[in-house]
């Protein structure tokens, strides 16, 4: 999602994340434990992505971070794949659940993430994104 379209590029969203400015070296660094997938179009310009981390706040838990789709992309079933493949890897690396943030003016994204099996929980005592005000979490199924 364009968090810049939403006003959402502001502090306590991941808009305002230092990994962003090296993203591959923070996913690359602990390929056991986190990954980072992109979407492209057909002459191969990427319009998707979606990353996958640790997330210490529940056991055995990855957070879905950073999805994000160009405006040509969205309703395609880029995110839906984009999703599926994230899920798909978490449960390879063993990973039993996931659990990610949004913000409620992301509404397309919230529709996704209840179709893909998300359920709302209560905000975790720890995380950076003060701003988010929406927490899913899912039960990888195997």
């Amino acid at each position: 999602m364009n968090l810049k379209k939403f006003h959402l590029d502001i502090p306590g969203t991941a808009y305002f994340d230092p990994e962003l400015d090296h993203l591959s070296e923070y996913y690359n660094c602990f390929p056991e434990k986190r990954a980072y997938f992109i979407a492209t179009d057909k002459a191969g310009a990427v319009i998707g992505g979606v990353g996958i981390a640790e997330f210490d706040g529940l056991p055995n838990c990855a957070e879905v971070q950073k999805l994000y789709l160009t405006d040509k992309a969205k309703g395609k079933g880029f995110g839906k794949a984009l999703m599926q493949a994230v899920e798909t890897y978490a449960k390879e690396i063993g990973y039993r659940r996931l659990y990610l943030e949004t913000h409620t003016n992301l509404e397309s994204a919230i529709i996704l993430y209840k179709k893909r099996g998300y359920h709302q929980v209560d905000k975790p005592k720890e995380t950076p994104h003060s701003t988010m005000n929406r927490f899913f979490l899912k039960e990888l199924s195997f």
